[in-house]
């Protein structure tokens, strides 16, 4: 009888302990624990969302900007400078690598931001000194001064006005570190934790990672936005779709990030589960390297374009579940230009640009392809090898070649590529994040211009359309912006992939976040 009493209070607090612990099959290890550093979702989702927070933030599901760590701020007159009141009493995490000694304040915002921005700043170069959205955007031209007035007010003057200046706060990238964590790793000389080791004010704690299999996170129970509904948060690694939805079913994973197109179907059919989609920000994309020959030669990227049959790797890799991309931007932003016409599939007309160019019977080349399942590209590899014999009909001989994630986006920060399948999935909601992040001039040096391509005509309109406040006037600027994308093709843009999630019934509060992150604050199992 004692046996069996045993036996029934150990599963019913296994159960209780289960009921406290959401696990999450993400698809892939992040490459580091600091957004600063960081541009991919995965990495964003391991950080971003759970143990940092930012001045501003995104309303949960929406793009509307809302006070997070600021409680408030004032514009002056001419959009040039911001002042921010900063919430008091914001605890900082205690971990078993560090305990605060006092609440959040000025000084980690001005250190987190100078971090950045400031060239002799003693963490400015800690673990390599890239920042790519930061440089993408050229926040160190924007910002001329931050100020700290006194304790919990902040003044920040910018150079000149910039329209999506507070939606890029709410970006991850502008996450708050301690300050007074890292004067403590300078003293034991150990800077380069700071961004692996994270210490946040935000609504998870970072516990443990095991590389390539787990991330582990508690509750804040002191977050000031309230205690997270579960007091365990997991990241499962799965970077294989079909494994995800093995574990969903068993109940090994509450929810999972892309499931394969090829298993969305059942995944409606079955009652256990619950399934959401959305119309995704995103656009899928094959980069050519502009600096590298022979796609510095625009009829070279025009045949390429021509030689790639879109519709059938929607048919066999999206399974219909995405639309074909014909512009930079997804259809879903304001200032899409909807009269510009895609490029058609015509291999005859491949052929003849290949020979004008100089290539009648083709070359030899490499193209890297996804080694993670990402919400614009499910499956890298197969529609590397769908590209691969496509090019092969107009003579382009192509070898395939990929690398874990976190190498292939440092690899291809550097332009070591030829053609590089990536994508983006929006930050912020509005067009700059596409068009200037990822083709801008400045994003050569820093990384996120993977086609390593400057225009000068499309980058004055862009650059342009950031100092006015109409959304009218900028429009007009992006759409002529996408008509010389258009012309210049240092892309074949793919596809705007449809996203899903896919959970079990019991999970509750999760909303699809159109700006593409997997947040867990508000989620509860019932």
């Amino acid at each position: 009888m004692f046996k069996l009493l045993t036996l029934i209070i150990t599963f019913t607090l296994s159960l209780s302990a289960s009921a406290k612990t959401f696990v999450y099959c993400s698809e892939g290890s992040p490459s580091a624990f600091n957004p600063q550093i960081t541009t991919d979702g995965t990495s964003n989702n391991a950080s971003g969302h759970t143990v940092y927070d930012r001045l501003v933030d995104f309303k949960y599901g929406t793009t509307k900007v809302v006070p997070s760590l600021a409680k408030s701020w004032k514009v002056s007159k001419d959009r040039k400078t911001y002042t921010f009141k900063l919430r008091k009493g914001v605890k900082y995490h205690t971990t078993k690598y560090f305990t605060p000694t006092r609440d959040f304040n000025a000084d980690d915002v001005i250190f987190s931001l100078n971090r950045q921005r400031l060239k002799d700043h003693p963490y400015h170069t800690v673990n390599g000194g890239h920042y790519e959205y930061w440089n993408a955007m050229d926040m160190g031209k924007l910002i001329k001064d931050i100020k700290k007035l006194d304790d919990y007010t902040l003044r920040i003057v910018l150079n000149q006005p910039e329209a999506p200046f507070l939606a890029n706060m709410a970006m991850s990238f502008m996450s708050i570190l301690s300050k007074e964590y890292a004067d403590t790793l300078v003293k034991q000389n150990k800077k380069e934790n700071i961004d692996n080791y994270p210490v946040g004010t935000g609504p998870y704690v970072y516990k443990k990672y095991k590389k390539d299999t787990l991330i582990r996170f508690t509750s804040n129970e002191k977050y000031f936005g309230g205690a997270p509904k579960v007091a365990n948060l997991v990241f499962s690694i799965t970077p294989d779709p079909s494994v995800r939805y093995q574990k969903l079913k068993t109940g090994e994973c509450h929810l999972i990030i892309e499931p394969s197109p090829a298993d969305v179907a059942a995944m409606k059919k079955n009652t256990k589960l619950t399934v959401l989609e959305g119309a995704g920000l995103n656009v899928g994309y094959l980069a050519l390297n502009t600096q590298k020959k022979p796609f510095d030669n625009v009829n070279v990227r025009r045949a390429i374009n021509m030689a790639l049959n879109r519709q059938a790797y929607i048919d066999a890799i999206y399974l219909g579940n995405a639309k074909i991309a014909k512009n930079p931007l997804p259809p879903t932003i304001w200032s899409y230009n909807k009269g510009i016409k895609p490029f058609a599939y015509n291999v005859k007309k491949a052929k003849a640009l290949l020979k004008k160019a100089g290539f009648p019977n083709g070359f030899e080349t490499e193209l890297w392809t996804l080694p993670v399942t990402r919400p614009y590209n499910p499956n890298g590899k197969k529609m590397g090898e769908m590209m691969q014999a496509d090019l092969a009909k107009i003579g382009i001989k192509v070898k395939l070649i990929s690398y874990d994630w976190p190498t292939y986006l440092s690899k291809s920060r550097n332009g070591e590529h030829s053609m590089i399948q990536l994508g983006w999935t929006g930050d912020n909601g509005d067009p700059d994040n596409f068009l200037n992040v990822l083709l801008g001039c400045t994003s050569v040096k820093a990384g996120s211009n993977v086609a390593r391509w400057c225009d000068k005509k499309f980058n004055k309109l862009i650059t342009d359309a950031k100092r006015i406040t109409s959304t009218k006037q900028r429009t007009k600027l992006y759409q002529r912006a996408q008509k010389i994308f258009r012309s210049e093709v240092p892309w074949a843009p793919i596809a705007h992939s449809t996203i899903y999630r896919a959970m079990s019934k019991n999970v509750k509060g999760y909303k699809i976040d159109p700006l593409g992150g997997d947040i867990f604050s508000k989620v509860e199992l019932k």
